[in-house]
């Protein structure tokens, strides 16, 4: 986007040829990280004698001590003359340039030749010296040059992702045979026991022998994960043909070994949770059956009360316990959980001939396991003060639930369309132990704000600052 954006703001370049550099720019990420050089993609600009840096990539496996902030600059033809002469002659060309006194970085062109013979832009290549004396640098650069000439106009840029300098790099001639490996390379074949790779064919029973196992990624067809040895290795293979035929192949090796022991050790520790959410649902659903029955031998309508009430809310709190256990994330739908905790209350609260429906309306919250669990029992304590006190002597009612956000805050509104909060009534001096339950979670474990108000009903204003729930992370 950011080099299409600079084509049409700074020069007059068509919108086929605007395409052409998009799809260059696609494949400069793997280029650079090949040749250890920054690359830098210039255009003739609108203005008369000067050129507009379009498109910067820096490697990633280089480090370079001269950078520049070229994207979007003006520089006049004659600061660069590298660039005007690779223009001007169409051809590729090598230099050097000057950053401090004494200190050289190694240039190198590359033309971008159109259908029509017309040169669109030019990519300079600029490299530390002591990178571009490493052995093999001319191999890599000849070989950076061709995949830029024949990058497939349909290739997936996942295909030319940047590497790292731990990965290892093979490059192929046109029959297969390996020209250039790398010190990584070689340190992964050498614990496969090969110790020479140059001149071996790519498919060589030598070099696929250890292999106990390949997968085939479905997302990147180019890429496989082969297990050899001890070893976990993502193989990504790049063709790069002419006219139909194979010019080189490069294949970049990955060392995942690491990475999928920890994903491994993730799953496992992952399930274990979901079992122990399962056995915490389970374990609170036997107190509440326990208390159900304890209930139905006590002959005090207050102690019945107070046990129902004790009885709906450890069941809320296994409702988050209930999705947890099932989904496996640490993370709990705020309506979805609303929902959960008015069927209880339905089954366990309510006479079966009251009717009680309830709206949705507003964004969604996905909140942290701990938050949600303190959410669940608010929302519970808040629906059974409605029940019992806005419906008291209805034979119907609503619930609603309306969630918003500004910058800083999530905002949650329950509310009834009950009879409203009596004359007088102040939620700070109330002895309720519903409203002392809902104002020291939204206080204390949620670190957000509480407020009732009248409105046709009751209404319940929760708000949850953002960075509480990083904080209760």
């Amino acid at each position: 986007m950011i080099i299409s954006e600079n084509c049409r703001r700074y020069t007059n370049l068509s919108g086929m040829k605007i395409n052409l550099l998009q799809q260059l720019n696609k494949v400069l990420p793997l280029v650079a990280d090949l040749t250890y050089a920054h690359i830098a993609v210039y255009v003739r600009a609108k203005i008369k004698n000067n050129f507009v840096v379009v498109s910067t990539i820096e490697p990633h496996t280089a480090f370079n001590p001269f950078k520049q902030f070229l994207l979007g600059k003006l520089i006049p033809c004659i600061q660069e003359p590298l660039i005007k002469k690779s223009m001007d002659t169409k051809r590729k060309c090598h230099g050097q340039r000057e950053l401090d006194f004494g200190k050289f970085l190694n240039m190198y062109t590359f033309p971008v030749i159109d259908d029509n013979n017309e040169v669109i832009a030019v990519i300079c290549f600029e490299v530390n010296s002591d990178d571009a004396k490493k052995d093999g640098f001319s191999r890599l650069m000849r070989t950076a040059l061709i995949l830029l000439k024949n990058a497939d106009k349909n290739a997936d840029s996942h295909m030319y992702k940047s590497i790292s300098s731990r990965d290892g790099i093979i490059i192929t001639d046109k029959d297969e045979r390996i020209i250039f490996a790398n010190l990584a390379a070689s340190r992964i074949y050498h614990v496969l026991g090969i110790n020479n790779l140059i001149g071996c064919h790519i498919f060589d029973r030598q070099l696929t022998m250890h292999i106990t196992k390949e997968t085939i990624l479905n997302k990147y067809p180019y890429e496989k994960e082969i297990e050899a040895g001890n070893l976990i290795i993502l193989k990504r293979d790049i063709p790069i043909t002419e006219a139909g035929n194979l010019v080189t192949r490069i294949i970049i090796l990955s060392d995942i070994t690491e990475i999928r022991k920890k994903d491994k050790e993730l799953m496992i520790k992952s399930a274990v949770i979901q079992e122990i959410h399962h056995r915490v649902k389970n374990n609170l659903q036997t107190i509440a059956s326990l208390l159900r029955l304890q209930s139905r031998r006590s002959n005090s309508p207050e102690v019945k009360e107070a046990l129902r009430e004790s009885i709906n809310r450890i069941l809320s709190i296994s409702v988050v316990h209930e999705f947890l256990s099932q989904q496996g994330e640490e993370n709990i739908d705020v309506v979805e959980v609303t929902t959960n905790i008015l069927t209880l209350i339905k089954q366990n609260m309510i006479d079966n001939s009251f009717n009680l429906t309830a709206e949705f309306s507003g964004d969604n919250i996905i909140l942290p396991s701990k938050q949600a669990s303190s959410l669940a029992l608010i929302i519970n304590e808040l629906i059974l003060n409605s029940i019992e006190h806005g419906f008291a002597d209805k034979n119907e009612g609503l619930i609603g639930l309306n969630i918003t956000q500004n910058s800083v805050e999530y905002i949650i509104e329950l509310y009834d369309n009950g009879c409203g909060l009596p004359e007088n009534f102040s939620p700070q001096t109330s002895k309720s132990l519903g409203l002392q339950i809902v104002r020291n979670l939204v206080e204390g474990d949620i670190g957000g704000s509480f407020t009732l108000y009248n409105d046709h009903g009751t209404h319940a204003l929760i708000t949850i600052p953002f960075k509480s729930l990083t904080e209760g992370d």
